[in-house]
């Protein structure tokens, strides 16, 4: 089986990816789409660190690890939110709009499923992050392969720290930056 890994971030990818890597897959490949994050400064650093962050992953894959990034285009993302700026409406619209292009991209090349690193986090709706992937596959007609990542967050993060992986604060957007901050 060829799987698909949508990836927020470097520090995000650190578990999911050891966890894959030892699940028999014929191959996994990273899929780092997230129009999202702003400004385009804090995309480059999290791009930065997630590509630090593969070369060790690399080593231990026999098939090796590799990225897809593909074009940076915020305006997708402000396109999608458009008037709903507020959350939880404009995070559903978010995952959403990443996991569908995770999709497209998975079945238009081969791949049998998907899946993303959004399934670590403590911090974001873990169950709805599951159905819009589950909902997204029957619509696309290929598989969102589901494993709750969460047991391993405190250890990927920790793993980053050692590594001196930037950390972000936010989960890239706008307005959750402004959220964080309260001008």
């Amino acid at each position: 089986m060829k799987l698909l890994l949508h990836i927020c971030c470097g520090p995000c990818a650190l578990y999911p990816v050891k966890e894959l890597l030892n699940k028999k897959f014929d191959k996994i490949t990273g899929f780092f789409y997230n129009p999202n994050i702003h400004p385009p400064s804090e995309y480059k650093r999290r791009k930065d660190a997630l590509y630090e962050a593969s070369r060790e992953q690399a080593c231990l894959s026999p098939t090796g690890f590799e990225i897809i990034y593909p074009e940076y285009k915020m305006e997708e993302y402000f396109r999608a939110v458009l008037l709903k700026e507020d959350s939880p409406e404009r995070c559903s619209l978010c995952w959403e709009l990443r996991l569908s292009e995770t999709a497209n991209f998975a079945k238009n090349n081969g791949f049998d499923a998907f899946t993303t690193t959004l399934l670590i986090s403590p911090y974001q709706n873990h169950e709805k992050v599951k159905n819009i992937g589950e909902s997204i596959a029957e619509e696309k007609g290929i598989q969102f392969y589901y494993q709750d990542f969460r047991p391993g967050f405190k250890d990927g993060q920790e793993q980053a720290r050692k590594e001196n992986l930037y950390r972000q604060k936010y989960c890239g957007c706008v307005f959750s930056e402004l959220e964080r901050v309260k001008i």
